[in-house]
């Protein structure tokens, strides 16, 4: 029975993931770097968005939506800081939740990641985490991803999402 959930799951993580509805287009004023947007790995990007979605489908939430603006401009911001440091933070977080929140989001969360070889280790090592699960678990609508690797190939992943 429980093969048989999981299945529909992910056919309604597929159906959901393919809608046209998926990415949201918000205009705004500030200063960020539109084209910022070309530096990220949307394919290992909807991976992982995939991953969060499965198992929010799994403890019966609602699939987050990708923002391919704002949200993820913001996200690469840090990812990019975060090589530059060859470390990962949360360093700066209160102003990406402010400009999230300057433009209608209500919550805002955060979870970031270097390191990992494949979407489905990181979205685990994410659901193992306590203080991870919680932002995984989180009352959030929408979300920001900035997937970036270092000269040497390695990963590092800041996924933002709010609320809206």
């Amino acid at each position: 029975m429980k093969t048989a959930k999981i299945i529909i799951l992910a056919t309604i993580l597929l159906c959901v993931s393919c809608s046209k509805e998926e990415v949201i287009q918000e205009p705004f004023e500030d200063h960020l770097d539109l084209s910022l947007i070309s530096e990220s790995d949307w394919t290992l990007a909807q991976e992982i968005l995939d991953g969060v979605n499965l198992y929010r489908l799994s403890v019966e939430l609602p699939p987050i939506i990708m923002n391919k603006q704002m949200a993820s401009i913001l996200a690469i911001e840090h990812s990019k800081e975060m090589i530059l440091q060859s470390r990962i933070s949360h360093d700066n977080f209160p102003y990406r939740s402010s400009k999230l929140k300057g433009h209608g989001a209500k919550s805002v969360g955060e979870n970031v990641a270097s390191g990992y070889k494949t979407s489905g280790d990181l979205v685990n090592a994410w659901i193992q985490s306590p203080s991870h699960k919680r932002i995984l678990e989180g009352n959030f609508t929408h979300s920001g991803m900035g997937v970036l690797r270092d000269q040497s190939g390695k990963i590092y992943v800041t996924h933002l999402f709010y609320r809206k």
